[in-house]
């Protein structure tokens, strides 16, 4: 276990770093971007989806001539929830496959000092003992719904800890639970289950609708957390954690769907009927990390209280929709 005085300087870290962020314009990268910022990075690249493609292996090989980075953090995923997953799955496989296996093979051409993959507790098979502890991730195929995504992404782990082995490449790999904050996508054909349900609240609310539809029976748990807690974790792994075992990040708060619908119905107001249709798939039956390895090797814990969160995440969306 390394002590807190092993760790370095977070400022003196930063300050001479040029760092590219993939999908640094999005959910999760612009809190990043906001981050590195306020650390005093001395640079701090986005490649722009207009400008970068970055399944385009020539793409790629641009931005990395562009940029010039120390670090690459690679957060440019193809994500959706569940109606997503099912409805796609092949570009899902596809462009975070050749996303992830390209720009990691090219960062090591580039002589890129380190790489930072943000891979997805999808990966993690359909029945894991919970809590998931990493080492559990092989033991199983990941649940059908999500699973081109989570093995897309997996293959990042397998590629990261193979050109560690044969040529030293400094790469990590870090697995957040389902993420959740202000500036999430809150489009119902694509949104995962905090911002859709929070939509589906507000909509109901103001139009006066007598209830809403939520898919399953409420049954599955999940973990959620707070998207500026996941950006303390994924940059003190950044400074201070130089291995390819990969490492769960999480908040060790579990909550059952219900639960959450209900939650979310009361801080948005809603008080009419829920009604679960039971046709609809509910995903894994349980998802809650073991947090212990990022808490151990860099110091990670999560300090956002869940309802907290949420009612932040609503503040945020109330006002943008306003």
């Amino acid at each position: 276990m390394t002590r807190d005085t092993d760790w370095p300087d977070r400022q003196v870290f930063w300050r001479d770093k040029c760092v590219a962020v993939t999908g640094g314009a999005g959910f999760l990268g612009s809190f990043v971007v906001a981050r590195l910022q306020a650390l005093g990075a001395q640079e701090v690249f986005v490649p722009r989806i207009e400008d970068y493609d970055l399944t385009q292996l020539e793409a790629i090989r641009q931005m990395l001539h562009d940029a010039q980075p120390d670090i690459v953090i690679h957060l440019a995923a193809k994500v959706g929830g569940i109606g997503a997953n099912r409805e796609y799955p092949a570009e899902f496989f596809y462009d975070n496959l050749m996303m992830g296996v390209q720009l990691l093979h090219e960062a090591w051409r580039a002589e890129v000092a380190k790489f930072v993959a943000i891979g997805t507790v999808c990966a993690y098979p359909k029945f894991t003992p919970v809590p998931f502890k990493e080492a559990d991730l092989w033991d199983g195929y990941p649940e059908e719904t999500n699973a081109p995504y989570g093995l897309a992404k997996k293959m990042l782990l397998v590629q990261s800890q193979a050109y560690r082995q044969q040529y030293g490449f400094n790469s990590i790999f870090l697995l957040p639970v389902n993420l959740y904050g202000p500036r999430d996508n809150f489009d119902p054909a694509s949104s995962h289950v905090i911002p859709a349900l929070i939509k589906k609240c507000l909509d109901a609310r103001e139009s006066g609708a007598e209830q809403i539809v939520a898919w399953g029976d409420g049954s599955p748990t999940r973990e959620f957390l707070y998207v500026e807690d996941a950006v303390e974790g994924i940059l003190l792994a950044t400074e201070r954690y130089n291995s390819s075992e990969p490492v769960n990040l999480g908040s060790a708060f579990e909550i059952s769907i219900k639960d959450l619908v209900e939650m979310i119905a009361r801080l948005t107001g809603f008080e009419g009927e829920i009604v679960w249709d039971t046709s609809k798939p509910n995903g894994q039956p349980r998802r809650k990390l073991d947090a212990t390895r990022a808490r151990e090797r860099f110091g990670f814990e999560a300090t956002t209280r869940f309802e907290e969160g949420l009612r932040e995440t609503i503040r945020w969306y109330e006002e943008a929709r306003a």
